[in-house]
């Protein structure tokens, strides 16, 4: 399984609609989206690629972890960190707030040491993403995103 992470930044005159501009400038704005906690399979490949590529047909299903933050009054930032044991499992850790973007990459960066120890693994690379917006006058939302595989139908 190919996981891509992908983030975006927007802001817009609603809450709603500056998190669907957000989800626009990662490429997932056309999917139902489905959360999860944040293993790694075994298997699945890890990549940055910054904005989704065509993952299927508009309105189907993607598995996602997600790190995201909304705010109409300061700024906000969104990060995910993760790391794998080498060719085996691993962890995503994600968070937002009303912070600036290094702050939050700190806090996901301690979470994934913290989950790592939690499991006695050992990660030999880690790494992270992180977004930024501010408000311009509506609210600002920023998204960091894990996406699992590629769309299929919701049943």
């Amino acid at each position: 399984m190919e996981i891509r992470i992908v983030r975006g930044s927007a802001t817009a005159p609603t809450e709603m609609a500056s998190y669907d501009a957000a989800l626009a400038e990662a490429g997932v704005h056309n999917y139902n989206l489905t959360h999860v906690s944040s293993v790694v399979p075994a298997d699945a490949t890890v990549e940055f690629v910054d904005t989704a590529p065509d993952l299927g047909a508009i309105g189907e299903g993607l598995t996602v972890v997600e790190a995201r933050a909304t705010s109409a009054a300061r700024p906000v930032s969104a990060a995910l960190a993760w790391g794998r044991e080498e060719d085996g499992p691993g962890l995503f850790y994600e968070a937002g707030g009303e912070e600036p973007a290094d702050r939050t990459r700190e806090r996901v960066e301690r979470g994934l040491e913290a989950g790592r120890e939690l499991r006695d693994w050992s990660f030999p690379d880690t790494d992270s993403a992180a977004a930024h917006a501010a408000p311009d006058g509506g609210f600002a939302t920023a998204v960091v995103l894990a996406v699992y595989g590629e769309g299929r139908p919701i049943r």
